[in-house]
Order: structure tokens, then sequence, then C-alpha cells
């Protein structure tokens, strides 16, 4: 079986799933091969949280900059895809609230303390499970079940061969495929950053339980509102791939996320994924340095805020488009 889309996105994360959503929306036909199953995107609760990321020590005012537009996309995205944006803003609980308003407001951010914390309207969620959906369901992706086994650069063309035998060509190919091994095939460079990616594990919860009107966090625990109740969240531990679930951490995090609540709730299995993340904690986004090549990788634990900014970089070069701002910062190939 063959078939030949305008472009191809291996890997159905987060990521590849905003990029091929971007560039069947500007009238690209897309298939999107995935073998399928739980991934690091659908194991997320689904923040968007530019301003409470900006409370980490690495944080600068370019970073927070970034961050804050690619929320600032957005409103559009959510309205052009059929997704549910929740703009009710986070609670924030820890030491010395004023200290960290005026951090988040030299960031650029509106914050105001609170008796235990910090309010701020700036940090907003999408609901993950029905936002995958409706982005695989997006006119004009079509997402195939099948695990690609090799890549191969033709004449102004990708082959992108599965290990079930089928067969796939396309101009533009866009790599989105988390912290898995580099496809056989991949140039060199590609190759290499691929295998550079860092794999984070995290580890969260969903529980029935009354849920809080906004996202509520502390210096080492959130609790998100979803269907049926919250997610409480999350480990991150470093060089990890298991996907065993860590039960008895799960269960000391739901006990300190209902007392946070102050209420009773029933845990579900704990949820465990793989997150990739670089050197500098942003993504790979862009082209790679064989023609019609374009990666969307490794955007540690900020997927979901940043898919619409790495699907416009992606789509913007993929149409020879002129770099956005933010495009340097992500170049894919900036520490080969």
């Amino acid at each position: 079986m063959t078939s030949s889309p305008d472009v191809i996105v291996i890997g159905a994360g987060v990521l590849g799933l905003c990029t091929a959503a971007e560039l069947a929306g500007r009238g690209h036909a897309v298939t999107v091969i995935d073998p399928g199953g739980a991934n690091a995107s659908s194991v997320a609760a689904g923040m968007l949280a530019p301003a409470l990321e900006c409370l980490s020590d690495e944080a600068t005012p370019e970073r927070a900059g970034l961050l804050k537009r690619s929320r600032d996309l957005w409103p559009e995205f959510a309205r052009t895809f059929g997704l549910a944006l929740h703009r009710d803003g986070v609670d924030w609980r820890g030491p010395d609230g004023p200290a960290a308003v005026a951090r988040l407001t030299a960031m650029g951010f509106a914050a105001r303390p609170t008796r235990t914390g910090l309010t701020s309207a700036e940090d907003w969620r999408v609901d993950v499970p029905a936002a995958m959906t409706a982005l695989a369901r997006a006119p004009g992706v079509a997402v195939i079940r099948s695990r690609v086994a090799r890549l191969s650069a033709e004449a102004r063309r990708w082959r992108v061969e599965a290990d079930d035998g089928r067969t796939w060509f396309a101009p533009s190919v866009v790599l989105a495929t988390g912290v898995a091994a580099p496809i056989p095939g991949l140039p060199a460079r590609a190759a290499a950053a691929a295998a550079a990616i860092e794999p984070f594990r995290g580890q969260l919860s969903p529980v029935a339980a009354p849920p809080p009107p906004r996202t509520l966090r502390t210096p080492d625990l959130y609790i998100v509102p979803a269907a049926g109740g919250v997610i409480i969240g999350a480990t991150m531990e470093r060089g990890r791939r298991d996907l065993d679930p860590d039960l008895e951490e799960a269960s000391r995090r739901v006990a300190a996320g209902l007392a946070l609540l102050g209420a009773a709730g029933e845990a579900g299995p704990p949820r465990v994924g793989i997150r990739g993340a670089t050197a500098d904690g942003l993504p790979l986004a862009g082209p790679a340095d064989e023609p019609g090549l374009h990666l969307a990788l490794a955007p540690f634990r900020n997927g979901w805020l940043l898919g619409p900014l790495v699907a416009a970089i992606v789509a913007d070069g993929i149409e020879g488009r002129a770099p956005g701002p933010d495009a340097a910062a992500l170049d894919p190939l900036r520490f080969a």
C-alpha cells in the first residue's frame, strides 16, 4: 500500500497533532502516522501556564515573553479547531506571596498576593482527551496507526516505510516522535538532535473529587479541574523511561492534594508519561538540514502551552515563509 499526502507527520502527541491541524487548516493534506496508545501528551494535565512556569529560578524575561506569546496564540487556535479553552486562572500557595508576585510582575505577568500565596488570570488550561480527539479529527488530517521503520530521502520527496510493509511518500516530513530513538535513515544532524533529547518521567493521578474553581498549585504539586473531578500531579524524574506507576508516590501526592482541597476523593490508576527535554528546556521546531525534513520535538513540561507556536513555526518552514520572531530560539539544530 502506498499513499502520497502533502505532509507526513510522524507522531501523534501534542506537537504532532497541533502541527498536522495547523497545516491542514492552511490547505495541506496531512497524514499522521503513530503506533497508537498513550503518550506523554495524553498523560498530561493540559496546563497552559506561562506565568507559574516563570516562578522557576532559570526563567528570564526573554523566556517569559516566548511562553506568553505562545499562550496568546491559543484563543484563535482553539476557535479554529473546536477546542474548549478554560481561561479560569491559577491560585498558587507557597511562601512569600508578595515576592512571587513581584517576580511575575517583573516578567510581564499580572498577579496579586493572597493570604496563602498569589492568584493570577494569566495561566489557562485545556481538556486533554477532548483536545487530542478534536485535533486528530481536524479536516484534512488522516491518522494512521502504524510504526515507522525507516525514512529515506528521494528526489524531491521522502519515503516513509512502516514495519507492517506499508509505504508513504511526501515532499515534507515532520518528526514528532517524542523521546523515541532516532528512526533509521534520518540525516546525521537530525538523528543526533533526536538522540540527545533527555527523558523526564512524569506521573499523575485522576481523582474523583470536587474540583477547585481554578487550577491550584504549590511549589511541588498541582490540582487541575478535569472531567469527573481533578488531576493531581506530578513527578518529574530525570533520566527515567520506565512506565510502571509508583503507587506509593501516587498515594502520597493524592493525599496531599486532597488535604489541600479539604475534600475526600477516590483516586483512579496513576498515569505515567515520558517527556523529552533539550539542554535549554525549549523544543526543537523547524526545518532540519535536509530539504523537506522538519522537527517538532522535546517541549519538556510545556507541550500543550507551546503546541500552537511549534505548529506555526513548522508550517511556516514547510511553506517557505519568513521565520517568525521565536523561530531562532527553537532552531532544531541550535545544539549541532
